[in-house]
C-alpha cells in the first residue's frame, strides 16, 4: 500500500474515540506483525533489541509516545530500546537532525517529550535550522554547544545510518516497531487488521509483548 494512503487510513481510525477492541491473543504474521526477509544485526546482546522508527512531526507517533514510554519503563532490563528518527525530505531534515543532536549530547531522554510538546501543542514548526537553534536555547541548552553538535560529523553519520536502517528494515510508515531485528509491528498494521481506533495503540504493545517473548525463547 502507498505509505501516504496507509497513514491516512491510520489517521482516520485513530480519530475514532470510545471504541475498544481487544488485541489478538496470538498475533498473526502478515496481519498484526511481519517477519523481515533477512534478520538485521542488533546491539542487544542477550537482551532483546526494540527499535521505534518515528518522526517528530507525525501525529500518530505523538499519540503513541506516552504508552510506548510506559511500556519501555515496565520492561526494565528485559529489552534494549532505541529510537530512530526517519528521514522524509528537506521539510523534516531539521527535526531529524535535532533528534540525533540530542542523542549525541546525552540529552534525549530529558528533551524528547519536550520536542513533541513544542510541535504538537505549541505548534512550533521546527522546520528550519534557526528555528531549532532558537528552541534549543529557550529550552535551556547551551546554544553554541548545540550548534556544534548539530553540524558535527558524528550527527551526519547518524543521519546516514538512519537512512540505511530505514531501507534495510523496509520501513514504509511510522511509528513502526522492530523487535530483535526480525519482526515489525505498528498501530497501522493493527488498524488494517481490524483493531479500531485507539485500541490499535494498546494492541501494538500487546503484540510487542508477544514478539519479545518469542525472541527471548529463541535465544535460549
Amino acid at each position: 500500500m502507498n505509505p501516504l494512503r496507509r497513514l491516512s487510513c491510520c489517521a482516520a481510525l485513530l480519530a475514532l474515540s470510545g471504541i475498544v477492541s481487544a488485541a489478538p491473543a496470538s498475533p498473526k504474521e502478515g496481519a498484526e506483525y511481519q517477519t523481515l526477509p533477512e534478520a538485521q544485526p542488533t546491539d542487544g546482546g542477550r537482551r532483546i533489541e526494540v527499535l521505534e522508527f518515528f518522526a517528530y512531526y507525525c501525529p500518530h507517533c505523538y499519540a503513541f509516545e506516552p504508552q510506548l514510554a510506559e511500556w519501555v519503563k515496565k520492561q526494565g532490563d528485559n529489552v534494549v530500546f532505541r529510537r530512530v528518527h526517519v528521514p522524509r525530505g528537506p521539510q523534516v531534515a531539521a527535526q531529524q537532525r535535532l533528534f540525533f543532536t540530542l542523542e549525541s549530547l546525552g540529552l534525549l531522554e530529558q528533551y524528547h517529550g519536550k520536542v513533541f510538546q513544542a510541535m504538537h501543542v505549541e505548534r512550533l514548526p521546527l522546520a528550519q535550522d534557526e528555528q531549532v537553534f532558537d528552541w534549543a536555547s529557550r529550552a535551556g541548552i547551551d546554544r553554541a554547544r548545540f550548534i556544534d553538535a548539530y553540524r558535527s560529523f558524528g550527527v551526519q553519520a547518524k543521519l546516514r545510518r538512519a537512512q540505511a536502517m530505514m531501507e534495510s528494515y523496509r520501513i514504509t510508515h511510522w511509528p513502526m516497531i522492530a523487535v530483535d531485528g526480525r519482526f515489525l509491528t505498528s498501530p497501522g498494521m493493527l488498524s488494517e487488521a481490524g483493531t479500531p481506533g485507539e485500541a490499535a495503540l494498546a494492541g501494538t504493545l500487546q503484540v510487542m509483548d508477544a514478539l519479545v517473548a518469542r525472541a527471548k525463547a529463541d535465544k535460549k
